[in-house]
């Protein structure tokens, strides 16, 4: 171990950091001062990178995910040779630099993961432990190791306050997750102060009845950090908590130790007085010591040495099995290629709930994808989304596919994330649409980072029924299309929840969101002979007069079939309309969207969720068939009627 040469590189990480966020007046300098010693030993000694390929598919994964602590990250990266210069570091928090105010994935090489959400990191790192374990046991065979590699974290008090972060460290502590480290910077500060006035708890004691290794030591020890990183490695069977307890803002002298050096520049004096300390002129700005730079690219000397190793060993392994790597390519693929889907066919007249389609057309696409992976917060026989012919991933099967999320919604979330991220897997998870509440900060992190996660969500509406309001999901629906890049699906029938399925899978650019009922829905014919297409474009004429229509009724999910059976009994001429995406259909031509919904003509709007959004189709809100409270507990249909959305509400409301 160079400790001359550690020691230099965390002094640049203390230099960089203060002069960068000083020069943006604005950040987070208190973690990168205190973590700086952990870092440099991090990306100098301790993970398997390469700066040359930061996606080589056997490097060690690093989240940050104190993501506040960015310049941390940056400041390694630039040291090790990722493609992040001076000038990016410079430009600190500025539009358009590299180095936003927390890390973005897909915008800053080297950077695994969005951070900055506390406690979403230990999710997402849970997630790629789970896919490094999976892949590693599909693609590794006797004569060759091409996936075997360590997931690190690096989480701070919040972290491990946050809820999340308890929910997938038990899970992770269950799973026998021995290949993920997740360094603990103990600092007893928050942004109010000490820690003892909310966090006093024992957090190794906490760990370890999830089922962790927990250690503990000094973070600015290099050997003794060194040896409770293999102490970690050598437990195989547990995932390893290292508790370090570090001073915030070290190296600021007269504010070190303080909660005031957590989220504010230093200010010009304090930083003269740092680099007084340091031994770095005082007028040196974003100074980078000499041994650092020497001893990092030593590092990346050794680094090119074994990705140059790796890459003869997969040739070799790519060579002797060309069956395996065939199916490496089509799991790392960016488009995953539907070709040979067979979707669940449905037959007109069909009585089905779109979660007993959904549950079908999961199958059909597991048997194409083999890298289709997920499960239910508890909630597999409810969501339709057991595999039991691909078996439940854990400790003794790491081939498995199912998951048993547990009741831990936000953790599912987080972790499918992680598992999208790592680059392998196409995840899905499930839970009630009521509860998607639960998940909305993993949902939301998945859309600004564009990754393919799939969620199901049933038990849509109020026709849940005797489970009452508390179940009955009222302004859900509209809280998920405002998330930007979540495409959100609410299928009418069986047939469109099939072809969902299906548009969800070809979906790579960003999440889906798949919204299911409970309750038998009847499969209707389709006017238009182009409807799987025009689905695909956000709507589809399911019912037309003959003639010009007099009224348009706009409906989702389970209340298409409901306006069909209204049309019909109201004696007007009715068009009904099927609308699964609004956001698709919006962002259509301004022709394709009148030829759905003719200018002039009145349309009514139905789906029992909030009317938030809707107003914009509708010349009066009277024509507004939606709820703007809260449900009921009674049988589905009682419930309905109660609140005026059965059938016959419908037909006077068309009938003007």
């Amino acid at each position: 171990m160079d400790t001359k040469g550690l020691k230099a590189a965390a002094l640049s990480i203390r230099t960089l950091s203060m002069d960068a966020i000083q020069k943006a007046n604005s950040g987070h300098p208190g973690m990168p001062l205190g973590c700086a010693e952990i870092g440099a030993l991090l990306y100098g000694e301790i993970l398997r990178h390469y700066p040359g390929d930061s996606a080589w598919p056997n490097r060690d994964r690093f989240v940050l995910s104190a993501g506040h602590g960015s310049m941390l990250l940056y400041a390694l990266l630039h040291l090790s040779g990722y493609r992040l210069s001076l000038e990016d570091i410079r430009n600190f928090r500025q539009v358009g630099s590299r180095t936003p105010g927390h890390p973005e994935y897909g915008h800053t090489d080297g950077v695994e993961t969005t951070t900055g959400p506390l406690g979403q990191g230990v999710g997402n790192a849970v997630g790629l432990a789970v896919a490094e374990a999976m892949t590693a046991a599909k693609f590794n065979t006797r004569e060759h190791t091409i996936v075997d590699h360590y997931t690190y974290a690096l989480a701070g008090d919040g972290c491990m306050m946050e809820g999340v972060a308890s929910e997938a460290a038990s899970m992770a502590g269950h799973l026998g997750l021995g290949k993920l480290i997740v360094f603990y910077d103990s600092n007893d500060i928050t942004i109010e102060g000490s820690t003892n006035i909310t966090f006093t708890e024992d957090v190794g004691a906490r760990f370890r009845a999830y089922g962790w290794q927990t250690l503990t030591g000094d973070a600015y020890d290099f050997p003794g950090m060194m040896k409770l990183v293999e102490e970690a490695k050598a437990d195989t069977k547990r995932p390893s908590l290292i508790i370090l307890k570090s001073t915030i803002g070290k190296g600021a002298p007269s504010k070190q130790g303080s909660h005031e050096t957590h989220g504010a520049p230093l200010g010009s004096d304090e930083i003269r007085a740092a680099r007084k300390a340091m031994g770095v002129p005082e007028d040196a700005e974003f100074f980078v010591h000499p041994d650092a730079v020497s001893y990092f690219a030593a590092k990346k000397e050794r680094t090119q040495k074994a990705y140059d190793e790796w890459k003869k060993t997969f040739d070799a392994w790519a060579g002797a099995n060309p069956g395996l790597k065939a199916e490496w390519d089509l799991w790392h693929a960016k488009e995953p290629s539907l070709q040979g889907l067979a979707l669940p066919e449905f037959k007109i007249g069909d009585s089905v709930a779109t979660r007993s389609a959904g549950g079908k057309a999961l199958l059909a696409a597991a048997r194409l994808l083999p890298n289709l992976v997920g499960g239910s917060a508890d909630l597999g026989p409810s969501n339709n989304t057991a595999m039991p012919e691909y078996g439940v991933f854990g400790p003794g099967n790491p081939r498995g596919r199912g998951f048993h999320f547990g009741v831990r919604e936000h953790a599912m979330g987080a972790v499918c994330n992680g598992m999208a991220l790592y680059g392998s897997l196409r995840p899905f998870c499930a839970t009630f649409l009521v509860f998607s509440d639960y998940m909305k900060p993993a949902i939301r992190l998945a859309a600004l980072m564009k990754i393919p996660v799939i969620y199901i969500f049933t038990h849509d509406s109020i026709y849940v029924g005797e489970d009452g309001p508390t179940h009955q999901p009222i302004e859900h629906l509209a809280a998920l299309r405002i998330i930007p890049d979540l495409l959100v699906l609410r299928p009418g029938d069986a047939q469109e929840t099939a072809l969902a399925w299906k548009t969800a899978l070809a979906r790579h650019d960003g999440p889906t969101a798949l919204v299911l009922t409970r309750q038998n829905l009847p499969v209707y014919p389709k006017a238009d002979p182009d409807w799987a297409d025009s689905f695909r474009r956000g709507a589809y004429i399911v019912k037309d007069p003959a003639g010009s229509p007099e009224v348009v009724v706009l409906a989702t999910g389970s209340e298409v079939s409901l306006a069909v059976q209204a049309a019909e009994a109201s004696g007007r001429k009715v068009r009904v309309v099927s609308m699964p995406s609004r956001e698709l259909f919006l962002a259509q031509d301004r022709a394709f969207r009148e030829k759905i919904l003719p200018p002039g003509v009145r349309v009514i709007v139905a789906e029992v969720g909030v009317s938030c959004g809707w107003d914009g189709f509708v010349r009066d809100r009277k024509d507004l068939f939606t709820i703007d409270g809260f449900g009921l507990s009674g049988p589905g249909p009682k419930v309905a009627e109660a609140l005026h959305r059965d059938q016959s509400s419908l037909e006077k409301l068309i009938r003007g």
